[in-house]
């Protein structure tokens, strides 16, 4: 036996993997995957493994690995093994690993598992362009090679140097049958699955061999993945068999999906973990958003806690039907989360993310979150729902300060009662500006609600706002003051004609 195999004693402890191929922003599909094979492995004292797949030499780089451990920290998924904690199973980057995968290959053309391909990157482009205009049901190497070199004349080739990949020998005949935890017994007949290349032309292995060996020598128990994987399980099955390897067990989890069925994309859905993070998502909410894409809790609620969700977890709860990834339902959970924070909290998670360029002392900052979490939904909806106190002026449109069925003439009247009244107010709270609010109405012969429009309109800019009174106690007597007045100013005009 190899003394870098497994023994089979050696796989009874729960040991899972995420493997993100670090070629562009951290995906959020990778963040639910991580997410379910992280709970699996601390629901069951197993271990989670991070391996990065960057064999892909011209899209793989490290800024994008340097993001996908990024986000998954942030996600707040810490892994046992991974390129940047170590482990006794590494390297942990597929591209550090290559020449285990040529010994591997090695070992399968040897044995007759494979066989050296010759085939130009031409002559594989004519076949597929005639399998697609014969509209063949399945598309694959026709096996010439195969067919017509002899083991001979293979190793003559090769050692003239002569280009050449290495494929996988599949059966002609015969079915695989792959056995999901979630999903049963799926049978795949061995005639639809091509002799898949292994190893390429340049030694760099595909995925298909690179994920294999690895998930054999780092003692993979259970690979969960995306069902978008289940159509290439057979030929690792076969890779496996080939090996005279025990598989681990598969378990294919349901594809995050718009709300028009389709796979999700970033034609259609954000799809960057980078763009959560920036747009202002909790990471708990996130967490907790993409775990309801496939499981549920037993008594069926729909917020729950990381913690929470190991201490429940079971395979029986996760459902293969496709989730939708539905923007507004993560919207919802997340301004629960926020709703939920101590101020304290909800103020430092503003200054490391939104606040970082804004200056806003502490007491202002802890003045407004009383008056906008209700209203937030995400951590960046804090900056336009309080730009109103922060700015030095605001620019209100004149038609928006005219109350509902009334004129200039008396939204000019009103604002010059507001102005007066409001300045021999002495203490300058929110319920003392509210009863001097309610007395120019009385007095003006108006309802409060257009009174307090106007006023809204003439302290915020907008007709939507926080509380008025609580809001005007914020931004202090001499700026709301100065607004009245300059929308007084800004009507002036249309009252007079000058």
């Amino acid at each position: 036996m190899n003394p870098m195999e497994p023994r089979s004693d050696e796989r009874r402890e729960v040991r899972v993997r995420v493997a993100p191929s670090p070629t562009g922003d951290p995906h959020v599909g990778t963040g639910y995957i991580a997410l379910f094979n992280y709970v699996f492995a601390r629901s069951t004292g197993g271990r989670f493994i991070l391996r990065i797949e960057d064999t892909d030499r011209a899209r793989s780089n490290l800024e994008s690995e340097r993001q996908i451990i990024h986000s998954l920290r942030w996600l707040g998924l810490s892994w046992d093994e991974g390129p940047d904690v170590g482990g006794a199973y590494g390297p942990y980057r597929q591209s550090e690993r290559c020449e285990t995968y040529r010994r591997y290959a090695s070992e399968l053309l040897a044995s007759g598992a494979a066989y050296p391909c010759f085939c130009s990157p031409e002559r594989i482009a004519r076949l597929r362009e005639e399998q697609k205009r014969q509209k063949l049901p399945t598309l694959g190497y026709d096996r010439h090679c195969r067919m017509t070199v002899s083991p001979q004349e293979a190793r003559r080739r090769i050692a003239a140097g002569e280009p050449h990949v290495i494929r996988l020998d599949v059966p002609d005949d015969g079915e695989t049958v792959v056995r999901d935890r979630i999903r049963g017994e799926v049978r795949f007949p061995n005639k639809d699955i091509d002799d898949q290349v292994l190893l390429k032309s340049d030694g760099f292995p595909t995925y298909h061999l690179a994920n294999v060996v690895d998930d054999h020598l780092m003692r993979i128990s259970h690979v969960i993945r995306a069902e978008e994987w289940l159509s290439s399980t057979p030929k690792h099955l076969l890779i496996y068999r080939a090996f005279g390897w025990d598989p681990p067990e598969f378990i294919h989890m349901p594809l995050l999906r718009n709300p028009d069925r389709s796979k999700i994309s970033k034609r259609k859905n954000p799809t960057s973990l980078l763009w959560y993070e920036n747009e202002g998502y909790l990471p708990e909410a996130l967490v907790n958003f993409l775990a309801l894409m496939g499981w549920s809790v037993p008594e069926g609620r729909e917020k729950f806690s990381l913690d929470e969700m190991i201490a429940e977890f079971t395979w029986d709860r996760v459902t293969i039907s496709a989730p939708v990834f539905d923007l507004k339902k993560l919207d919802w959970l997340n301004g629960v989360y926020i709703r939920e924070l101590p101020p304290e909290t909800l103020a430092r998670r503003l200054r490391e993310t939104v606040l970082r360029s804004h200056a806003v002392d502490d007491a202002t900052l802890m003045k407004t979150l009383p008056l906008v979490r209700e209203r937030m939904k995400k951590l960046t909806d804090y900056v336009p729902l309080t730009h109103f106190i922060h700015a030095d002026a605001v620019n209100p449109q004149p038609e928006a300060l005219i109350p509902q069925d009334g004129t200039a003439a008396e939204a000019l009247r009103l604002l010059g009662a507001c102005e007066e009244a409001f300045r021999s107010v002495s203490d300058w709270n929110a319920a003392s500006l509210e009863a001097c609010g309610r007395r120019v109405a009385t007095e003006s012969g108006m309802e409060p609600a257009k009174v307090f429009m106007t006023l809204r309109v003439a302290l915020t800019g907008s007709t939507a706002s926080p509380p008025l009174f609580e809001s005007m106690e914020v931004v202090g007597r001499e700026r709301t003051l100065a607004r009245i007045a300059a929308a007084r100013r800004l009507l002036a005009p249309r009252v007079t004609g000058k």
